[in-house]
């Protein structure tokens, strides 16, 4: 069956060396969205990026960085989303946050039309 909805996305954009009380800021954002009851998230590792500071960060062989680009993104409702900014806030201390509005089908197994 498809729900669709409107919603936002949240798309978080960090280094993997980045830390938030001895962890890795990624995993941490993660779990206190878990722990708020958001409707899902998802890291992604990127390959290759720069940001503010224009370094190039890369998973090519001759130059392994440890310090790839990751993103994180959230779907919710805009309230929940709206609400998590300020835990956001705390925990992050360079990186950039982007929302945007998003139409979602969420299909769901053994659910009647």
């Amino acid at each position: 069956m498809k729900l669709p909805s409107e919603a936002e996305l949240l798309r978080i954009f960090l280094g993997e060396s980045d830390r938030y009380q001895g962890k890795p800021l990624y995993e941490a954002i993660v779990l206190a969205a878990r722990e708020r009851g958001m409707a899902g998230a998802t890291v992604l590792r990127g390959v290759m990026g720069f940001g503010a500071h224009s370094r190039m960060h890369t998973a090519k062989i001759l130059r392994l960085s440890e310090d790839l680009p990751m993103v994180i993104e959230i779907v919710d409702a805009p309230d929940r989303i709206e609400a998590f900014l300020p835990q956001l806030d705390e925990m992050i201390e360079e990186g950039l946050i982007t929302l945007e509005r998003a139409q979602v089908i969420a299909y769901r197994y053994g659910e009647a039309d």
